[in-house]
């Protein structure tokens, strides 16, 4: 997908990728690094080998450090001896994102995380939302996790591909998206009408996500376009956020495959 109107977000100081397999996809995907760094004796061959083939051909120093100064950086995150540092994670424009679906013949797929504080969840979340071929992941500015080194180390890689698109106000952009044809799909465990069974599922829509154990806040629960649920037929009353998302992305995969 197009990268046009791609930012940097102003409050982020630096961007930490910790792991293997994150640093090896940031480096595929051509995102900027200032460094890889790895620990002293470290094996070289393998994957390892790979970063540094990746990391030679972009022209990122690659340097080995003691690995204190690895586990530093990753602030508690497994970093299986791999670092990488660089500028703040790149930004894109809503419209953009938009167009760039609706120009490659697709009808656009969006997730919209609410008051989502979890790294974990939101990295999980990410992960799942670039597999099934989401077009970008909406987030507030405030209120949500930080895109910190354990978010990107949930995500495996997935923000080296998955656009972001950061907003100030989450329902004046559902707003925005109903008025560009989007219809908002908010999960809700207390709604009438499962997912599978909607019939905005198929359609141009937004799935969107609050937090665990709290759910939408009351705002984005009105200005949603419709409030729907996953099926629970078990005792357990909810799901993590991350698994229901996933749940609830896939389902929409196959309601969008019955439309082609």
């Amino acid at each position: 997908m197009s990268r046009r109107g791609v930012t940097a977000h102003p409050t982020a100081a630096v961007r930490v990728v910790a792991g293997v397999h994150p640093v090896r996809e940031v480096l595929r995907s051509g995102q900027v690094l200032d460094r890889v760094l790895v620990a002293e004796g470290r094996e070289r061959g393998g994957a390892v080998a790979e970063i540094a083939e990746l990391a030679g051909g972009a022209g990122v120093p690659l340097r080995q450090v003691p690995r204190s100064q690895l586990d530093a950086l990753a602030e508690g995150v497994v970093h299986q001896g791999v670092v990488a540092t660089g500028p703040p994670l790149p930004e894109a424009d809503l419209e953009d994102v938009l167009a760039a679906a609706r120009a490659s013949g697709v009808r656009p797929l969006l997730v919209v995380l609410d008051g989502v504080t979890d790294p974990q969840n939101l990295g999980s979340i990410a992960r799942t939302a670039e597999a099934v071929g989401v077009h970008a992941l909406v987030v507030p500015r405030r209120r949500t996790a930080a895109l910190g080194a354990a978010a990107e180390k949930a995500a495996a890689g997935a923000f080296a591909y998955l656009p972001l698109v950061r907003v100030g106000n989450l329902a004046r952009t559902l707003t925005r998206l109903h008025e560009a044809g989007v219809w908002s799909l908010g999960l809700d465990g207390a709604a009438e009408a499962e997912l599978a069974d909607h019939p905005l599922a198929g359609e141009a829509c937004a799935l969107v996500v609050g937090a665990e154990g709290h759910g939408l806040s009351r705002l984005l629960r009105e200005r949603c376009d419709a409030l729907v649920r996953l099926p629970m037929l078990g005792r357990v009353g909810s799901l993590n956020a991350s698994v229901a998302a996933g749940v609830a992305l896939y389902t929409l995969l196959d309601r969008r495959a019955e439309r082609r």
